[in-house]
């Protein structure tokens, strides 16, 4: 009996997040996931680790973390991808910023792992797929895409593990997770496999802040598992050239928190873009103007820091945090205004910062749109959520 566990983990803190809430990340998640891997050589995982996170756990000091993924990656026990620096929803820029947010990410993993960077495989921040962000992808000599299952018809349970499926629009593979078993605390669902005695292939993709952050495993489930000669571990590129049957798909533009019904209604996106939601539309707005405004005025003296601020605010989890969706599994709501307010502040900030006084009309244009922003934010939270 073997269980074949093809391990996707994502490693990410929000740009804008305080330095508590990612030493509170290394110390219960990452530090645990790197020495698990460190005892265990026999095992192997497929990561990504954000540009935007790597530069903080550099200036927190954390350089033993750097240098024990780096023998990892030397050691072929870690499988690196590459991703958007600043974590941003793509499909939801232009082309030029998703161009920019990839070269970046590059330049960083460069700066970290030297030789060690070679990438086959991409994360786009969210799983968040469109036609347009793959074909970019390929263009920067990726060959894979982990998605979510639902990315493949639209409905969840519809990928065959057994077959090597190629996007119809960009030539990429593409790997699909299992939802069911992403969504849970992975090392306990394979261990209830294991007593089972199934033989399995599974392939789960989840934030690596599951393991310790967001689930107290105090039995030590993870560790026990990886010790277990039940359990087969491959990098995602290994077990796609496992695959000889090739499927050519079309995958429909999704995330990995989309749900069928908001699939059906055209709304791949809605947990970062919610036409119903005035909070994240005026974000939106804001976020464009920036983008524009950062763009006019690319020689301006302040550019740099305008530029800075503009990463910042881009980042998925100023949007997130408004969408007021519950998750209730490993997660409480996401709605938080101080959130909201770290990347609204960005955003204005990223305006302001632009000396050139032709944007005199644009940033009031701005300021009133920011203010809005706020305003909505708080009644909001003082009218509904203060209830909860």
């Amino acid at each position: 009996m073997k269980i074949t566990w093809i391990n996707f983990l994502h490693f990410y803190q929000p740009p804008t997040a305080d330095n508590e809430v990612v030493i509170e990340a290394v110390e219960k998640s990452y530090n645990r996931i790197i020495s698990a891997l460190n005892r265990n050589p026999s095992i192997k995982f497929t990561i990504n680790i954000a540009g935007c996170l790597l530069e903080k756990l550099a200036d927190l000091g954390y350089t033993n973390l750097l240098n024990n993924i780096n023998n990892l990656i030397s050691k072929k026990q870690i499988e690196l991808t590459g991703s958007a620096a600043f974590h941003p929803i793509l499909a939801l820029l232009p082309d030029k910023e998703i161009y920019r947010q990839i070269e970046i990410n590059e330049q960083i993993l460069k700066k970290y792992f030297g030789k060690n960077f070679k990438c086959k495989g991409f994360f786009i921040p969210e799983a968040a797929y469109s036609p347009r962000v793959a074909k970019i992808i390929k263009k920067r000599n990726y060959n894979w895409l982990i998605l979510d299952e639902v990315s493949l018809a639209g409905k969840l349970n519809q990928a065959d593990l057994s077959t090597l499926y190629i996007d119809k629009n960009s030539n990429l593979k593409i790997i699909f997770r299992e939802r069911k078993f992403s969504k849970n605390y992975v090392p306990a669902t394979i261990s209830e496999l294991i007593k089972k005695q199934q033989n399995k292939t599974i392939i789960t993709a989840t934030d690596a802040e599951l393991y310790g952050l967001r689930h107290n495993d105090f039995t030590a489930k993870f560790e026990k598992l990886l010790k277990q000669q039940e359990v087969a571990t491959m990098t995602i590129s290994q077990y796609l050239n496992t695959l000889k049957n090739k499927k050519i798909i079309s995958p429909v533009n999704s995330s990995w928190e989309s749900v069928e019904k908001e699939l059906k209604k055209g709304l791949p996106y809605q947990l970062w873009f919610d036409q119903k939601n005035n909070i994240q539309i005026k974000l939106w707005e804001l976020a464009d103007l920036a983008i524009v405004i950062n763009n006019k005025y690319k020689n301006d003296p302040n550019f740099f820091w305008s530029r800075q601020h503009l990463d910042n605010g881009l980042a998925s989890c100023t949007f997130w945090w408004a969408s007021g969706r519950d998750f209730k599994l490993f997660s409480s709501i996401s709605w938080n205004p101080d959130e909201i307010e770290k990347g609204v502040n960005e955003l204005i900030r990223s305006i302001r910062a632009i000396s050139d006084i032709k944007t005199r009309q644009e940033k009031i244009h701005a300021e009133k749109i920011y203010i809005k922003i706020k305003q909505l934010v708080w009644q909001k939270h003082w009218r509904y959520y203060w209830q909860k």
